[in-house]
Order: structure tokens, then sequence, then C-alpha cells
């Protein structure tokens, strides 16, 4: 059995009265219930895990449509901030999650700064919120991507078979970042990377706990989804004006589908990052993310009931320690 980690008590208060409306007297089910039921919780854990980055697509589409083009960079970021100080405020995320949010956020913008410069793309000119010539709120684009990722990897109580070893995964995206920066000046070795990514990830399967359903589901096909849904997200940005790539300077138009293969190599920067601060762990193990918020003596909800959780260290991928109190 696997054990599923709270990280928020807003969260926690949510799945218990979520799982007295979906369990109370629903026994034995019909298989078309299940499905449905199982349907629409994936659907809405997703969308409670998109929650940073669809408000702010939302604000910029807002923003692009009621505020003049000079105030709008200033705007985009002091929303940014309202939102992820809100996120905090309210219990929608922890200070716990916010170091993944910020590690993200200094790692885009680093790169944001770069490939500005070498115009890769361009900001509206405009602002006092910008730094190099890149508005703030840039920082916080990636920060969504980092708050969807460590939000999946507890909703969904994620568990890896065969998962790379960290550090073999730590060099590969490391060349990968690297390679944005480089193909510039060098060959470009994307392609290259995205075969290593490829082998690296060959047989890695992820474990996904919707609500009473384990699904089983390659990595790779999870980071293609992802990119994929990232670069839909890019064309409204872009149409929203946050930013313009060179052949959008005339007028907009969509975002060249090979972009999705940047993104999908962002995703394994992404995935290094997460993992390397909430180590990947194998099916069955205890839980790598504590839950603080709840308190010592919450309890972690199993198919089956709610079972008393012992706080213990982290468990890293390819450790069978367990729980004695979790059978």
């Amino acid at each position: 059995m696997t054990v599923r980690a709270l990280s928020t008590a807003v969260e926690h208060r949510i799945d218990l009265a979520a799982r007295r409306l979906l369990d109370a007297g629903r026994q034995p089910r019909r298989p078309a219930r299940v499905f449905v039921t199982e349907f629409l919780v994936f659907g809405a854990k997703q969308a409670w895990a998109c929650t940073f980055g669809a408000l702010l697509l939302a604000t910029m589409a807002v923003v692009h449509l009621t505020v003049p083009a000079e105030a709008r960079n200033d705007v985009l970021t002091t929303a940014a901030v309202v939102l992820q100080v809100g996120m905090l405020v309210f219990g929608l995320e922890t200070f716990r999650e916010l170091r993944v949010v910020l590690l993200f956020h200094v790692v885009g913008t680093v790169m944001e700064v770069f490939k500005t410069h070498m115009g890769s793309w361009t900001y509206e000119p405009g602002g006092v919120l910008v730094l190099a010539g890149v508005p703030l709120f840039s920082g916080f684009m990636y920060g969504a991507v980092g708050s969807y990722m460590v939000r999946v990897y507890r909703l969904f109580d994620l568990r890896f078979d065969r998962y790379p070893r960290q550090w073999l995964l730590a060099v590969v995206a490391t060349g990968i970042y690297a390679n944005f920066f480089g193909h510039h000046f060098v060959g470009d070795a994307r392609y290259v990377l995205l075969a290593t990514v490829v082998l690296l990830f060959a047989r890695t399967t992820m474990h996904v706990r919707i609500h009473r359903t384990v699904l089983r589901m390659p990595v790779l096909v999870a980071m293609g989804l992802v990119a994929l849904f990232i670069w839909f997200a890019e064309n409204v940005a872009t149409w929203a004006g946050a930013w313009s790539y060179p052949a959008q300077a005339a007028a907009w138009h969509p975002v060249a589908p090979t972009k999705i293969v940047a993104w999908l190599l962002l995703m394994v920067i992404s995935v290094a990052l997460v993992t390397w601060l909430y180590p990947a762990v194998m099916p069955g193990a205890t839980p790598s993310v504590p839950d603080r918020r709840v308190g010592a003596g919450a309890t972690a909800v199993r198919t089956g009931g709610a079972v008393p959780v012992r706080r213990t260290a982290h468990v890293r991928a390819g450790s069978r320690r367990h729980d004695p109190e979790v059978p």
C-alpha cells in the first residue's frame, strides 16, 4: 500500500471532504462510476496543481486587454508577487515548496537575461521592475512550472520504478542548461541531449495515485505531455504580448511546434531540481515529503481508510526502508 503525503492544511481538509463525498455509501461500485470518479478527480488535481500558472496566464490575458502597453510589465510583476504571496497566505502552497519556486525563478531569470540579450525573444519596453532589460515577472513563469511540478509530485503521490541515479540526471540536466547558452556560440546539441534523455528514462515508470486507482505511466510520456501543455500556454502568453519571438514581430502567429523539444528538455531540468529537493521514492516506500502544516498527529489517507504516519527521514530511490507502522 502507498501513502499519500498532504502538505497543506487546506488540501488536507479538501481531501477528507472529497473522500467522504466520493466514498460514502458507494460500495460496491459499478465500473462506469469508478471510471467517471477517477477521471474527475484526475482533472481536479491537475487543475489544483496548475493554480499558480493558470492564474498568472489569466492575468496576462486580462492585462493585455485592459492595461496600456507601457505599464504592462510592472503590472504583471506586481500581480505575480501578489499571487505568490496569496498562495502562501491562503495555504495553497507551503514555505517548503517555495524553495522550489524560488530555485526555478533564479534559474529561469538568468536564462531570460542571456536569451533576451542574444535576441532569442523580446519583451515590451517600459517599466521599472526590470533586470537587464528583462521584466521581473519572467522569472515567475518558470516559478509556475516549479509550482506545478512539486504540487503534482505530492497530489498524485508519485512513485518511480528504475529511476535514474540522481548524479547522472544532474549531469544531463546541467548539459541541457549549458546548451541553452552554448548553442549561440557552438553547435546546437539539443537533439543529442534529447536522445540522451530518452536513454536515461527509457525504463523509468511513474506510479500515479488518483483516488483509489494507481496508474502506471512512462516518465517520458508524462514529460512530453507537460511540454505540450506548456507550449499551448506559451501560445496564449505570446498572444497576450508577454514576450515575442522574432518571427512574431510583424504579427502574432502560433509558436513553432519545434519549441516543444525545448520545453521537453526544460522538463528534464525541472525534474532534476524537484527530485534534488524532494528525492524520488519507490512504490511502497514512505513519503519523502513530510506534512509540516497539518502537524505531527496528521493522518495520511490510503485505500481502505486512514492510518497514522510516523515522521521518517527522506527515502531515496532504490531504498527499501519502510515505516513499520505502514503495511
